[in-house]
């Protein structure tokens, strides 16, 4: 059987109530018995809303006949009955298990399991209880734009703003710079730095220090990432160009200003902030890229190799975590005398400064080779290079250099820390150059030697030299590497099945890269001289 839901009785909260005078007290005792009204408020008209009536109850729906005026309070029907509280009752009145709307101060009996009258009869609503807005579910909206206002005058009026989903937009005000600062948040998406208008002797003293716009100079430093509106009036329009010249988003006049225009201004600044920010980031990317590939050619130089029957091949592959750039370098020349030489080398590390210290060690090398020097003495000067143009004492570089005699049948080899070249003769098996004669790689020693070891290259050969991302690929998914020896092995298939020059080395490092089943973690540079 359903229990029947206690009336509700309408409450109208201190706050909420309208002056009183005798001819309101006449006028709600009439409309209450359907007395026409013989006495008006003073005030404006009140509304059953107002007071949290039903509207079957106002005066305006009953039509009800008229009643004698001294009718006593009591026997007035109890829906139409309204009682005005003080605060001390208002309270004591909530406090004593009754549940009211903070929106409208109307206050409903609760149960005795403490919920609302409305949820008694079986958790469901009446119609009318279903169309109040305490019955409606609240939905948390997340958090639109914040506008941050810089001015003298807090009191500046600003309308309400709405952003492009609906939500209202946030405003805080800092009366100057500091205050400002301490407000400026992540969450801060616009700033409306409010320009007093200047006088004549305020606009000749920013003159005089050649700044009339420092506030705005000063909110640019502050908040680069932030887009900013000037709010200023129309006479100084001059001035409020200049600001935008400068570097805000758009300036207002405060003749102009309402809510439409405001919401409007910040949403365009926003976005064309997000858009000067993108493009710069564009820009920066462009020049970064650019100086990389000043410093990709620098690693990666053309050989001069004029009058020589040698055949040059090469090789570069940067590490996937770098996106242009390694310590890996390499170059080829041939000197007067008829000599070629050439060199391979890798700077411990990754990334620019890496980069441009392997540039500047093989425009080194290049520079002491076309002055004669070789071997030991060649390899120490370029240990004084790096020692005076490395950032930290623990960076070095490890190098191999060769050079071949004129006829091409012999060459002189030094290894500074560096893997042993590869070298394939004509009819024979590839076989990896001694490295026992080899010395320690460039940086660290500082009095070491790196002596020279002669080679017999033959008639018809093959040499490649490579650096240590080549060797240090996995194979499959364990800890094994590939090593010299499976290097070695791999080469010696690509040369049965008669690749030569690039094609060999490119089928080199694919394979490589696949038995590593990626891309490899270093770079990779390989160096092929060819005598047919």
């Amino acid at each position: 059987m359903p229990v029947p839901a206690p009336h509700r009785r309408s409450v109208v909260l201190p706050h909420q109530a309208a002056p009183v005078d005798d001819g309101c007290a006449e006028n709600a005792r009439a409309a209450a018995v359907g007395v026409p009204a013989h006495g008006g408020c003073l005030g404006t008209a009140r509304t059953p809303e107002a007071v949290g009536t039903p509207l079957a109850a106002s005066p305006a729906a009953t039509g009800s006949a008229p009643l004698p005026k001294g009718l006593p309070e009591s026997r007035l029907p109890h829906q139409a009955t309204e009682r005005r509280l003080s605060a001390e009752e208002a309270a004591a009145h909530l406090a004593d298990d009754h549940a009211a709307d903070p929106a409208t101060g109307v206050v409903t009996p609760a149960t005795s399991d403490g919920s609302s009258a409305k949820g008694a009869a079986g958790g469901e609503s009446t119609r009318e209880e279903s169309a109040t807005p305490d019955s409606r579910p609240q939905v948390s909206t997340p958090q639109g734009l914040t506008l941050l206002l810089i001015g003298e005058d807090p009191n500046n009026h600003v309308p309400e703003m709405w952003d492009w989903a609906g939500r209202k937009v946030r405003l805080r005000t800092a009366r100057n710079l500091t205050e400002a600062e301490r407000l400026l948040t992540d969450d801060v998406h616009c700033i409306l730095l409010d320009l007093t208008p200047a006088d004549g002797e305020e606009r000749a003293a920013d003159a005089a220090r050649g700044d009339e716009l420092g506030a705005l100079h000063d909110v640019l430093r502050m908040a680069p990432a932030h887009a900013v509106l000037v709010l200023t009036c129309e006479t100084d329009a001059e001035r409020a160009a200049d600001a935008v010249r400068v570097g805000a988003q758009d300036y207002l006049f405060r003749d102009e200003l309402d809510g439409a225009v405001l919401s409007r201004a910040v949403r365009y600044a926003v976005e064309r902030k997000r858009a000067d920010l993108a493009q710069r980031q564009l820009t920066e990317s462009r020049m970064l890229a650019q100086e990389n590939a000043r410093l990709e050619r620098g690693l990666l130089p053309t050989p001069l190799l004029d009058g020589s029957d040698l055949r040059f091949a090469a090789c570069y592959r940067p590490g996937r975590s770098r996106a242009l750039l390694g310590g890996d370098f390499y170059d080829t020349v041939r000197t007067p005398d008829g000599t070629v030489h050439a060199m391979i080398g890798d700077v411990c590390g990754h990334g620019p400064d890496e980069a441009a210290l392997g540039v500047e060690l093989r425009i080194a090398w290049r520079a002491l080779t076309f002055a004669g020097l070789y071997g030991d003495e060649l390899l120490a000067t370029l240990q004084k290079v790096l020692e005076n143009e490395r950032a930290d004492d623990e960076i070095f570089a490890t190098l191999c250099t060769v050079d071949i005699s004129e006829d091409g049948r012999r060459a002189g080899l030094c290894l500074a820390g560096h893997p042993a070249p590869l070298l394939a003769r004509a009819g024979e098996q590839p076989q990896l150059l001694p490295y026992e004669f080899g010395g320690p790689a460039l940086g660290l020693l500082p009095d070491a030697r790196w002596p020279r070891r002669q080679v017999e290259l033959g008639s018809a050969w093959s040499l490649m030299m490579y650096t240590d991302g080549l060797i240090e690929g996995r194979i499959g998914e364990g800890n094994q590497r590939l090593g010299q020896e499976g290097m070695a092995e791999l080469v010696t298939r690509q040369l049965a099945a008669g690749l030569q020059g690039e094609e060999l080395l490119d089928a080199s490092v694919r394979e490589v890269r696949d038995l590593n089943g990626g891309e490899l973690t270093d770079d990779v540079a390989v160096l092929l001289l060819d005598r047919r």
